[in-house]
């Protein structure tokens, strides 16, 4: 199995996991959150181990060590994003696992259980055409402070949603057409979302135009764009203008 597939794999297994563990109820959301965010990391992990035992893993759900800076292979993995999505029923949350192998990411996927959809970077869809207005996903509780401006400047909707997961799926299935992000998120939110979105041909930056950087030794990514190639550069001359 490439890693691209168990990538997938565990994703999808995961993502089945948690709609089961919503369906039985009988939780207050947070601790359904917690519950199911336990459970998706056991599950992973468990399944890393077997099939990748000598890899190195970050996960949201795992404490962190320094050994994972000097790894060639490295799994971030998220195993519930958007976690306040999940336990209020909703559909954009999603499960992401990405593999780094010598610093770049190598492959990922990320299962979006309640749509019923998954993305693997072996196989990802081709963009759909952009709409006009342009149509740009943003956290639905953090947006960004220069959202409302950006849109004025360029006549563009905005669209909040959940999951980074959820918002990179939104745009390569054609419901979006950019995915903007202002602000620290940490590297699980970011690794498999930028995995797919490279690897469909999509433009995956900083705010600045700059390259994402993994496994740092605080893993956070501080902003993000997402967007079609021939977009790349008008957006972010806009983002600039804005900021």
């Amino acid at each position: 199995m490439t890693d691209a597939q168990l990538a997938l794999e565990l994703a999808d297994a995961a993502g089945d996991l948690l709609l089961a563990i919503r369906l039985q109820g009988g939780l207050a959301p947070a601790a359904l959150g917690d519950a199911a965010d336990r459970a998706s990391n056991d599950l992973i992990l468990s399944a890393l181990a077997k099939a990748r035992p000598g890899d190195a893993i970050l996960s949201e759900e795992s404490p962190d060590t320094a050994d994972r800076l000097a790894a060639r292979r490295l799994w971030i993995i998220d195993p519930l994003d958007g976690t306040r999505e999940y336990a209020a029923g909703r559909d954009d949350f999603a499960v992401h696992v990405a593999l780094l192998e010598d610093g770049l990411l190598a492959a990922g996927a990320v299962s979006q259980p309640a749509r019923g959809r998954s993305v693997s970077s072996a196989c990802p869809p081709v963009p759909a055409a952009e709409a006009s207005p342009l149509r740009i996903t943003i956290s639905r509780s953090r947006p960004p402070a220069l959202a409302e401006r950006l849109a004025a400047a360029i006549g563009a909707e905005l669209l909040p949603m959940g999951s980074a997961g959820a918002k990179t799926l939104a745009v390569l299935h054609g419901e979006a057409d950019a995915y903007l992000h202002q602000g620290d998120m940490n590297e699980w939110d970011s690794a498999a979302p930028a995995a797919v979105a490279l690897a469909a041909g999509l433009s995956v930056t900083r705010l600045d135009g700059s390259a994402l950087a993994f496994n740092q030794p605080a893993p956070k990514t501080p902003d993000i764009v997402i967007c079609h190639p021939g977009r790349r550069t008008a957006l972010l001359a806009a983002i600039a203008r804005c900021r």
